[in-house]
């Protein structure tokens, strides 16, 4: 069997000898005890609150980063939607997960979901429930949650050009997302602005479910029999 071929020598002059690679460092910071918010428990019963100021420094820097690259209100509001879904689907497994073993059941019917997004969620999210939960009277598959003073509104300066946006498409998203990972699918989840002329409430939003006919159909089904 023919041995390896060398190189060239002319070849070899054209390449140079590379500094030996790094050893991996980490650019995770550890406390004095060695953990990391991945040690925390999940089912941590303490209340732990997030920095508001932390909050909306993130929540202003993604809407600014959509807002340049967006032509328009709508598209806007749809990729904040966008990007609330994901955290939707996967913060219902967790409420789930850290409720007691004897009531944490996975909401099965519509009215079931409503509640629990209108208390259980709002409480994880904004820790205090949304302040209404209303079906709609024209058509069955629609509801309301409304919030007088959504949170993800505060501390928000909107352009007159673009003052239709409503920053809260970000919360519609996380609700579709629960919705969807429940097996109770929508037609979408939007917010839209409630609060023109009260002086109480400017910020007053509606989040409007519109579930599919089919999901309607099997609900009834269920009550039904």
């Amino acid at each position: 069997m023919p041995g390896p071929v060398a190189a060239p020598a002319d070849k070899e002059d054209n390449f140079k000898p590379l500094p030996p690679t790094k050893p991996f460092q980490s650019t995770l910071r550890y406390p004095s005890s060695r953990k990391s918010i991945y040690d925390r428990n999940l089912n941590r019963t303490r209340v732990n609150e997030s920095s508001l100021a932390s909050f909306a420094y993130l929540f202003n820097t993604l809407i600014t980063y959509h807002h340049s690259k967006s032509g328009s209100v709508s598209e806007i509001e749809t990729r904040l939607n966008r990007a609330g879904y994901p955290i939707g689907t996967k913060l219902l497994d967790l409420l789930l997960y850290r409720q007691p073993p004897r009531t944490a059941t996975r909401p099965t019917r519509i009215l079931e979901l409503l509640q629990f997004v209108h208390g259980t969620v709002w409480r994880a999210l904004f820790n205090r429930t949304a302040d209404a939960l209303e079906q709609g009277t024209e058509k069955k598959n629609e509801y309301m949650i409304i919030d007088n003073e959504p949170l993800v509104n505060s501390f928000i300066s909107i352009p007159k050009e673009i003052s239709q946006l409503n920053c809260a498409a970000f919360v519609a998203g996380i609700i579709e997302g629960m919705c969807d990972a429940t097996g109770l699918s929508t037609d979408g989840v939007t917010a839209h602005w409630a609060g023109e002329g009260d002086e109480l409430w400017p910020g007053k939003t509606i989040f409007l479910l519109r579930f599919k006919e089919s999901v309607v159909e099997r609900d009834e089904a269920l009550k039904a029999g």
